[in-house]
């Protein structure tokens, strides 16, 4: 990784787009702290202490937390992306868009924007609700009712143009930066909380025990991060080869064809996407619960399912009903690993492909017996990636349920972070390839 970096500093192009990709990190980081005025904050930090919100402020960098700019972070592009996706399935004009090479997909970009804006603007409005009914709104109480509106109208249009400007600057990334532009907004937030969790657990676990206990608890700790980080970059890694033999053709006097090949079918085929869409599934209800109504009986029945789904209150010892949590996370991640793969892989077009430039897998007939061959090893090696992401995903949260670590750093900040980090690497060595093929040509 590190050579694949010193050598990409050597290529002036790359580099720059290195260096454009570091500067909207640093424009992220400081609408992250750029608070929103009017917002008592000291009430909030007491309101979000509670239950689902470690995640929720993980993935925002902290702006959720401290009421800024970009509290909404890339949320809202994220429920969008999962609305649309779902839509191309019940919508066969938006199936059509999906299919129609770099257009369709332009096409469903601008929708998946226009859905992005809209949440961001319903969001904002239930927050500013809630907020003003709350009393977060420093002196809403007391204001006059065209004052109120102002403010209203003022926290509402800042968070969704914060919003909008984090999808933009991603987007940016992705074209002129070294590409994945949201995934790695997404895991500089992430990453901004690092520090803050181990200091949180050098407290819980470190502090004030003895020189015995403290050692087991570092190694324990390390042993747990190390582990699950290991395991993922082995699951990201990690693929399935499906020889592919090409038949010979003779052209005059050459022969053409006859070379062997492969087709490599990843095991983790949708990367961090499922746990990033079953992660915002699962804490956006109790987050929008928290800021419409802070005053909440979360002991009720209604209570607990929500709790029930904050990965905060999974494999806790007082309440282990709350994990029933689980089965749902677990589902959700199988069922978006599937879906998300049937989006970006197509047996079919495969095996038609195969078939005309005169390609078959040995033992396996050209055509419809190719496409359901590739479907079924896809089939298998999805239901194993997704087990793969569930496990790396609730190991951190099992050890921080049983002994209550409440840190925001888990099992899935850890798959965005070396997933989001591998795919980097190889989108910059792909850089270098066509620059180098480019040179060549121009030679």
């Amino acid at each position: 990784m590190f050579k694949t970096l010193a050598n990409a500093f050597k290529v002036k192009e790359i580099r720059n787009r290195i260096i454009f990709t570091f500067i909207m990190l640093i424009v992220v980081r400081i609408g992250s702290i750029l608070p929103i005025p009017g917002i008592n904050r000291d009430q909030l930090a007491s309101i979000f202490q509670g239950d689902g919100s470690a995640l929720a402020n993980a993935f925002t960098g902290g702006a959720l937390l401290q009421m800024s700019v970009f509290a909404l972070s890339i949320t809202p592009y994220i429920t969008s992306s999962i609305i649309v996706q779902l839509l191309t399935i019940a919508i066969p004009k938006l199936e059509e868009m999906q299919k129609d090479g770099e257009d369709g997909r332009k096409k469903i970009q601008t929708i998946t924007r226009f859905v992005t804006v809209a949440l961001a603007l319903i969001e904002s409005i239930a927050m500013v609700v809630g907020f003003g009914k709350s009393g977060l709104i420093e002196g809403y109480s007391t204001m006059a009712a065209l004052e109120r509106v102002r403010v209203s109208v003022m926290i509402v249009a800042i968070l969704t143009a914060g919003s909008t400007l984090l999808m933009w600057l991603g987007e940016r990334i992705t074209e002129r930066g070294v590409g994945n532009g949201i995934s790695i907004i997404l895991v500089i937030n992430i990453v901004s909380r690092l520090p803050e969790d181990f200091v949180a657990l050098y407290k819980s676990f470190v502090k004030g025990q003895s020189v015995l206990n403290a050692t087991i608890a570092i190694v324990v700790i390390l042993a747990v991060v190390v582990g699950t980080i290991l395991f993922t970059v082995l699951l990201c890694g990690g693929e399935r080869r499906i020889p592919v033999q090409y038949s010979k053709k003779v052209q005059g006097r050459r022969t053409y064809g006859g070379n062997s090949s492969n087709i490599p079918l990843k095991v983790n085929t949708a990367g961090v996407i499922p746990v990033i869409f079953a992660q915002s599934l699962m804490t956006f209800p109790l987050i929008i619960m928290q800021i419409v109504k802070p005053n909440f009986d979360y002991s009720s029945v209604g209570g607990k399912i929500i709790r029930a789904l904050s990965s905060n209150n999974w494999f806790n010892r007082n309440n282990m009903i709350l994990t029933l949590g689980v089965i749902l996370y677990i589902v959700l991640i199988v069922f978006f690993a599937y879906f998300y793969t049937s989006l970006t892989f197509n047996p079919l077009e495969i095996a038609n492909n195969m078939k005309k430039s005169g390609g078959f897998i040995p033992g396996i007939r050209p055509g419809k017996a190719t496409s359901d061959y590739l479907t079924k090893i896809l089939n298998r090696i999805i239901f194993i990636g997704a087990i793969g992401l569930t496990v790396v995903a609730l190991i951190p949260v099992v050890f921080s349920g049983l002994f209550n670590a409440n840190v925001s750093f888990g099992g899935t900040s850890i798959i965005i972070i070396v997933g989001v980090i591998l795919e980097t690497i190889r989108q910059i060595e792909s850089q270098m390839v066509v620059r180098d093929y480019k040179g060549f040509l121009n030679e």
